[in-house]
C-alpha cells in the first residue's frame, strides 16, 4: 500500500478498533430500550405465572384436608321410624332419635329420645310408665381400652395438619424449580442479547472497512486482494451476526414462556426491553453466605421438610398401631329421664337408678394383623430416616459442588478478562505496526477476530456464572431471589 492509502486506512482502522476495544460500550443501552431485571421477571412470575398459581393451590388443598378430617368430630343426628299397621291394627310405632357430640377426648356425650306404641311391640321396647310412652336419655360413651389415648379420627386430624407442611414444602419446591428454569433462560437471553450487540458492532465496522477499501480500489489506491480480504471479513461477521441473531430471537421466545398478565393470558416479551446485570449480582458469594445457605438447607429444604413430616406422620401411624394391640373395651352409660323428663320437668340425677348400661369387649387372640401393622410402620420409619440422612448429605454435597464451580468460574472470569485486555493490547500494537508500514489488513483482521472471540467468551462466562448462583440457591432450597431479601 502507498502512504496515502496507508494513512487513510490506518485512521479508519484506528477508529474502528477503538470502538471495538471497549466491551463496556456494548452494555450502554439506548434511551428507547428499558432494562428488564431478573427480579422484575420474578415479581411478575410470582403473581401471574400459572405454575406458581397452581402451586399456591396446594395450601387450599391442605386446608380442605384438615376440614375433612375435622368432619369426624361433627355432631351427628340420627333418627329411626318404624310403623306397622295391618287390618286396622297398629302393630307398632317406634320412633328413636339421638344427638351425639364427638370430642377430642373420647368421652362422647349423647342425647336420645324414644317413643314406642302399638299392640305388638317387643317387651324390651315397652317404655312402661313413661309419660306418653316416651323417654329421654342422656349419657356418655367411653373407650377404656383401645381408643382411649388415640383413635382413627384423632390420628386422621393430626396427619391432615401435617399435610399442611407437606403442601408448603411441595409449593416451595415447585416455585423454586420454575424460578431456576426462568433464571437459566434469563441469563441465556442476557448472553444472546449482548453477544448479538457485540457482533452487530463488529459487522458495522467490517462493513465500513469494506466500503472504504472498495472505494480506494476503484480509484486504484488499493489492490484487488485487499478488497477480497475485506469482503471475506465482512461475510464472516455477517454469518456470525446472523447465528447470534437466531439465538437472540429464540432466547427471547423462551423468556416469554414466563410472562403472563393479571387476566391469565400469555404476554410476549417486548422488543424495547433488555436484560441487565446489577453490580451486586456479579459479586462472588462469600464463605459466610455458603455457611448460611447450608444452615438454611438443613432447616428448610423442601425435600428434608417433606421427609421429616413423613416421619411425623408415620409416628402417628405407629402410635395408632400400638393402640390396636389393646383390647377393645367400650363403656356406655345413659340416664333415663334424668335429669330432664320428656314433659320438660327436671329431676335430680341418681346414679344406679333408671339407666341403660352397656359394655363391649373384643380382642383377637393372636393379634397377628395388629403386630404386623406395627412392625411394618416401624420399618417404614427406619427406611424414611435413612432416606432423610442420604438426602441431606446429597443436598449439602450439591451445595458445595456448585459453590466450588462458582469460585472456579470466578477465577476463570478474571483470567478471561485479562485475556480480552491482552488481545486489546495486541490489536493496539498491530495498529502501531500498520502505521510504521510493518503490518497489513490481514493481520489487523486476525487480531480483531481474536478480540471478538475473547469478548464473546467473557459474556458467556458472565451468564454461566449467574446460572450457577441461581443453581446454588435452588440446591439450598432457597427461593431464587436476591439473597438479602430472603433473610428479611
Amino acid at each position: 500500500m502507498n502512504k496515502k492509502i496507508l494513512s487513510g486506512l490506518f485512521l479508519l482502522l484506528a477508529f474502528a478498533a477503538h470502538a471495538q476495544i471497549s466491551l463496556d460500550s456494548v452494555f450502554v443501552l439506548p434511551d428507547s430500550v428499558k432494562p428488564f431485571s431478573l427480579d422484575g421477571m420474578y415479581a411478575a412470575m410470582l403473581e401471574y405465572h400459572p405454575v406458581v398459581k397452581q402451586a399456591y393451590l396446594l395450601n387450599e388443598t391442605a386446608r380442605q384436608e384438615i376440614r375433612m378430617a375435622r368432619g369426624a368430630f361433627d355432631p351427628k343426628v340420627q333418627a329411626d321410624l318404624n310403623i306397622k299397621e295391618f287390618k286396622d291394627k297398629e302393630y307398632y310405632n317406634k320412633f328413636k332419635t339421638s344427638l351425639s357430640i364427638p370430642t377430642w377426648f373420647p368421652l362422647d356425650p349423647k342425647i336420645g329420645f324414644e317413643r314406642n306404641t302399638g299392640q305388638f311391640i317387643d317387651p324390651e321396647n315397652v317404655i312402661g310408665t313413661a309419660m306418653d310412652n316416651s323417654q329421654l336419655t342422656t349419657g356418655v360413651s367411653l373407650p377404656l381400652g383401645r381408643g382411649l389415648f388415640t383413635d382413627d379420627r384423632r390420628a386422621a386430624l393430626k396427619q391432615a395438619k401435617l399435610f399442611t407442611k407437606l403442601a408448603e414444602a411441595e409449593q416451595i419446591k415447585l416455585v423454586n424449580k420454575i424460578l431456576l428454569e426462568a433464571a437459566k433462560d434469563y441469563w441465556q437471553w442476557y448472553f444472546s442479547y449482548y453477544n448479538y450487540r457485540l457482533l452487530s458492532r463488529s459487522t458495522d465496522i467490517a462493513t465500513e472497512i469494506f466500503r472504504r477499501v472498495k472505494l480506494d480500489a476503484s480509484f486504484g489506491e488499493a489492490s484487488a486482494i485487499d478488497t477480497v480480504q475485506a469482503k471475506i471479513t465482512l461475510q464472516q461477521r455477517l454469518v456470525e451476526r446472523q447465528e447470534s441473531y437466531l439465538e437472540f430471537l429464540n432466547s427471547g421466545i423462551r423468556i416469554s414462556i414466563y410472562l403472563w398478565n393479571n387476566a391469565g393470558y400469555p404476554v410476549q416479551l417486548p422488543v424495547d426491553v433488555a436484560p441487565v446485570l446489577s453490580p451486586t449480582e456479579s459479586q462472588l458469594l462469600s464463605t459466610q453466605t455458603l455457611n448460611e445457605l447450608i444452615f438454611l438447607a438443613k432447616q428448610n429444604h423442601p425435600e428434608l421438610v417433606k421427609l421429616r413430616t413423613k416421619i411425623d406422620q408415620l409416628e402417628i401411624e405407629r402410635k395408632l398401631a400400638s393402640e390396636y394391640l389393646k383390647p377393645r373395651l367400650d363403656l356406655n352409660y345413659n340416664f333415663i329421664n334424668q335429669p330432664l323428663m320428656t314433659n320438660g320437668t327436671f329431676n335430680s340425677i341418681s346414679v344406679g337408678k333408671d339407666y341403660k348400661f352397656g359394655l363391649d369387649f373384643s380382642m383377637p387372640l393372636f393379634l397377628r394383623k395388629e403386630r404386623a401393622k406395627l412392625a411394618l410402620t416401624k420399618v417404614k420409619i427406619q427406611s424414611t430416616q435413612w432416606e432423610q440422612s442420604q438426602a441431606e448429605r446429597e443436598i449439602l454435597n450439591q451445595i458445595n459442588i456448585v459453590y466450588n464451580q462458582i469460585v472456579n468460574t470466578n477465577q476463570i472470569l478474571r483470567q478471561q478478562t485479562d485475556v480480552a485486555e491482552n488481545y486489546t493490547r495486541l490489536l493496539q500494537a498491530e495498529l502501531i505496526n500498520l502505521e510504521n508500514g510493518e503490518s497489513d489488513l490481514f493481520k489487523i483482521n486476525v487480531q480483531q477476530e481474536k478480540l471478538i472471540q475473547a469478548q464473546s467468551k467473557l459474556l458467556k462466562l458472565k451468564a454461566e456464572y449467574e446460572k450457577m448462583k441461581a443453581t446454588m440457591y435452588w440446591a439450598a432450597g432457597v427461593r431464587n431471589l436476591n439473597y438479602n431479601a430472603n433473610q428479611d
